[in-house]
């Protein structure tokens, strides 16, 4: 847990990361791992198709938020890149449909993966995809 009691919440200053046993957590739920993206400069949610939540800056998909027990991340410039969270974690993350061969992965929340580790995925992706956007529409 986090300084806030709240899996998904950012870290306090002086948090080490998860105290909980990987899997033994109850989880964050979606409404958590929804307001962490959210916390991110310029992020806003989106539903571009029924039932499938993003997050998303400027115009581009930085998390795949569904139900809330997985995310879709960009983990990689490339598909190479991205296999390593699918060595480290192979029963909880795994190849996004259609995207994946361009680093996307989706990770599982609720498995094995550190929420220290599902954070900094997040962030991995917001940082990947505002790198792309045009300098003129990137958050301040």
């Amino acid at each position: 847990m986090t300084g806030d009691g709240s899996r998904w919440g950012e870290a306090d200053a002086g948090d080490e990361g998860v105290d909980e046993e990987p899997g033994t957590s109850e989880g964050g739920d979606g409404a958590e791992l929804i307001g962490y993206c959210l916390a991110k400069p310029g992020a806003w949610l989106d539903e571009p198709w029924e039932g499938d939540v993003v997050a998303k800056v400027g115009d581009k998909i930085f998390a795949f938020l569904g139900a809330g027990d997985a995310v879709g991340v960009k983990l990689g410039r490339n598909r190479e890149e991205a296999d390593e969270w699918l060595r480290r974690y192979p029963q909880d993350a795994s190849v996004s449909a259609y995207i994946g061969r361009h680093g996307w992965n989706v990770l599982r929340v609720d498995g094995r993966i550190p929420a220290e580790e599902v954070r900094d995925a997040i962030d991995e992706s917001y940082d990947r995809v505002v790198s792309a956007l045009p300098r003129s529409r990137r958050p301040a």
